[in-house]
């Protein structure tokens, strides 16, 4: 019941691409808001960014901004995240997560009601 799956996630060189997937076993879950977030060893999780249910409306962490791209296929039941120019400090255990309420563009991760496991993803210098 409302798990979530990423996977994409790797080791790629600093100006790099990867994207990630987030994959909805539960179809209810995609019709809701969705949003990807990130954590670095001994700091708190940050905020990425979050699209709408229809994926309309977008909202972007200013450190990720005109860099990566959220987009979604509620037909199968993902989500993603594509990322470009990848720097170092974008190295991070990524989420995926989903909202049953409707805080559209939230950056609150208490907002969200259903997370992934996460995907690591290490950008090298």
């Amino acid at each position: 019941q409302g798990q979530l799956e990423e996977s994409g996630g790797g080791l790629v060189q600093a100006g790099g691409s990867l994207r990630l997937s987030c994959v909805a076993s539960d179809r209810t879950l995609i019709g809701n808001i969705m949003a990807w977030f990130r954590q670095s060893p001994g700091k708190d999780r940050e905020f990425v960014g979050t699209i709408s249910s229809d994926g309309h409306y977008i909202y972007w962490a200013d450190s990720v901004k005109g860099r990566f791209t959220i987009s979604r296929d509620n037909a199968k039941n993902t989500m993603y995240l594509q990322m470009n120019s990848l720097k170092p400090e974008d190295t991070a255990l990524y989420f995926c997560a989903a909202q049953t309420h409707n805080y559209m563009g939230s950056r609150n991760p208490l907002h969200y009601d259903y997370w992934g496991q996460g995907t690591q993803v290490t950008v090298s210098s």
